[in-house]
């Protein structure tokens, strides 16, 4: 991929213009708004951190409230500058 097919968004999380991602990554206006206002540096950040929470809390995907659980992270993760770690998590 050359420079010139390199979208730009003004990350919301990182605070600086960084390259985009290629696709809304969920469905929904959620979706539009991450891949309008959060770049690909920051939605890896996300997804090292919603693998922490689904393994610390042995998180069941197919259960609602796990899934509405991480919504509720990720908003406040990309959006709201929340670095919240598991409770209980110690690095190995």
């Amino acid at each position: 991929m050359n420079d010139t097919n390199i979208r730009l968004v003004q990350c919301t999380r990182l605070k600086e213009q960084k390259p985009g991602l290629k696709r809304p990554p969920v469905p929904g206006d959620l979706g539009k708004r991450i891949y309008n206002e959060i770049s690909i540096q920051a939605w890896e950040e996300w997804r090292k951190r919603q693998t922490m929470f689904i393994n610390e809390y042995r998180l069941n995907l197919t259960e609602f409230e796990a899934r509405q659980f991480l919504q509720d992270q990720m908003i406040a993760f990309l959006f709201e500058g929340n670095d919240a770690m598991p409770e209980g998590f110690v690095k190995k």
